[in-house]
C-alpha cells in the first residue's frame, strides 16, 4: 500500500496578524511571568487586573444561577441584565434608554471593541477608523482586520482628545472613530465642551462616534461626562465594562449602549460569532449593575492608591501627566523601555508607554490594581531605581 504523505510546504495565516505582532504589552507580562516561575516576588503594575477579591455578593448570585441543564446563551442577553444595564445608566448619566434596543451585553469590553468595525466598516469603500495615540492598542487592530485605512490621531501634550486634532480631509475619511474617557493609558478626561465640539462634527460628517468608558466609574472628585450626557444615544457607541467598576476582570462581561440602528447591527455581527456570556455570568452582572456601593467601595480603593502613589513621585520629582481619573498613572521618564527594564530588575512590573503607540514614547504606566501596601513598597523600589536616570 503507498502512504501518502501530507504536509503543508507553509502555513498561510492572515497577514495583519504579522502587521500588528502580538500585543506590544505581553512581552512586560512573559518576563513577569518568567520572573515568578524563578521564585521572585513581583510587584505587578503592568495590566488592569484587580488583586482586591469581587463585592461577595456576585460571586454568589453567579453560584446561585448557575443551571443543572447549560443551554446557549442569546444575542441580545438576558432581559434582567439589559434592564440592571438601563437602571444604571439613568442613576449615573440621567438618561431613559430603552433595554431592548439601545442596549446589548458583551462579553468584556475588549472583544466587543475589536469586532465593532466588522459590523460597520466597508472596505471596497476604503472607510476609515481614527484613534487617539496613544490609546488602547485593540482599537488599531479591530480596524485592520476589519480591512478599514487606519488613521491614528496624535494627542497633545494635555493627552486630550480633541476635534480640531483631525484634518477636514480625515474627517471626511473616517467612517467610525475611537474616543476614551478616562483615557487609557493616561487618565486624561475629555470636558463636556469639547465632546459635545467632538459629537457635533461626527454628526456632520456622518461619523459613527464610539466611546470607550469602561473608566468612568473611578474618579476623585467630579465624575467624567459621559457622551451620553451631551445628546443622548443618536449616531454613538459608548462601551461599559464591570472590570473595573466592580473588579470583575475574569468574568468577562460587559455592555453597549447606543444608537439603537447600530445596536441592531452588533447584533446581528454577534449573532455570527457566538461570543455572548453564559446567562449565570449575566445573572451576576445585574446584580453588580444594580449595585453602587461596591462600585464607590472600589473607587476609595483605588484613589488610595493613587494617593501613595502620587505623593512618592512628587518627593522624587518626577512629574505625573493627565492623570485624572480612571486606573493609571502617566509618568514622564527620560527612556520608558530603559526605566522599564530597571524596575523589571528589582522586582517591579510597569508598562512602557511606547507599547500605546509613538505618541507615548518617554512615559510610564502604572495600573493602580497591586494592594496598598504593595503600593507603599512600590514608592521605595520607584525611589531605589529612578535616581539612576
Amino acid at each position: 500500500m503507498t502512504k501518502v504523505k501530507a504536509s503543508l510546504r507553509r502555513m498561510r495565516v492572515n497577514p495583519v496578524l504579522d502587521i500588528v505582532g502580538r500585543n506590544p504589552v505581553t512581552f512586560v507580562q512573559d518576563r513577569a511571568r518568567a520572573l515568578r516561575d524563578e521564585g521572585r516576588t513581583l510587584l505587578d503594575f503592568s495590566i488592569g487586573d484587580a488583586r482586591e477579591p469581587t463585592s461577595p455578593h456576585i460571586p454568589q448570585v453567579l453560584r446561585d444561577a448557575v443551571p443543572d441543564v447549560s443551554r446557549y446563551p442569546t444575542v441580545a442577553g438576558l432581559s434582567a441584565l439589559r434592564r440592571a444595564v438601563a437602571g444604571y445608566v439613568r442613576r449615573r448619566f440621567g438618561l431613559e434608554i430603552d433595554p431592548d434596543t439601545e442596549v446589548t451585553p458583551v462579553s468584556g469590553a475588549k472583544e466587543a471593541i475589536f469586532s465593532t468595525p466588522l459590523a460597520f466598516i466597508d472596505r471596497g469603500a476604503a472607510d476609515g477608523v481614527a484613534w487617539p495615540v496613544p490609546g488602547y492598542p485593540v482599537y488599531e487592530r479591530g480596524a485592520l482586520f476589519a480591512g478599514a485605512v487606519p488613521f491614528p490621531t496624535p494627542l497633545r501634550d494635555d493627552f486630550v482628545f480633541r476635534a480640531s486634532d483631525m484634518s477636514d480631509e480625515v474627517w471626511r475619511r473616517v467612517r467610525l472613530l475611537w474616543i476614551c474617557s478616562p483615557h487609557n493609558p493616561t487618565g486624561s478626561v475629555i470636558p463636556r465642551g469639547e465632546l459635545a465640539r467632538i459629537r457635533e462634527r461626527a454628526a456632520a460628517e456622518d461619523v459613527l462616534l464610539c466611546s470607550d468608558e469602561c473608566y468612568s466609574d473611578i474618579y476623585e472628585d467630579e465624575a467624567p461626562t459621559s457622551l451620553l450626557e451631551v445628546g443622548g444615544v443618536e449616531g454613538v457607541l459608548v462601551y461599559m465594562s464591570l472590570s473595573k467598576r466592580s473588579g470583575m476582570t475574569g468574568y468577562r462581561s460587559g455592555a453597549v449602549v447606543g444608537d439603537r440602528r447600530a445596536i441592531s447591527a452588533l447584533r446581528k455581527l454577534r449573532s455570527c460569532t457566538g461570543t455572548s456570556s453564559p446567562e449565570f455570568v449575566q445573572t451576576a452582572a445585574a446584580s453588580a449593575w444594580a449595585d453602587d456601593g461596591h462600585a464607590a467601595m472600589m473607587r476609595e480603593l483605588i484613589l488610595g492608591k493613587r494617593r501613595v502613589l502620587g505623593r512618592g513621585f512628587a518627593e522624587m520629582g518626577w512629574p505625573v501627566s493627565a492623570s485624572e481619573a480612571g486606573l493609571y498613572m502617566w509618568v514622564k521618564v527620560p527612556d520608558d523601555a530603559a526605566v522599564t527594564e530597571r524596575l523589571m530588575d528589582e522586582g517591579m512590573a510597569v508598562t512602557p508607554g511606547s507599547a500605546f503607540g509613538p505618541r507615548g514614547a518617554g512615559y510610564i504606566r502604572l495600573a493602580l490594581v497591586p494592594t496598598f501596601e504593595e503600593c507603599e513598597e512600590a514608592v521605595e523600589v520607584l525611589k531605589k531605581c529612578l535616581n539612576d536616570f
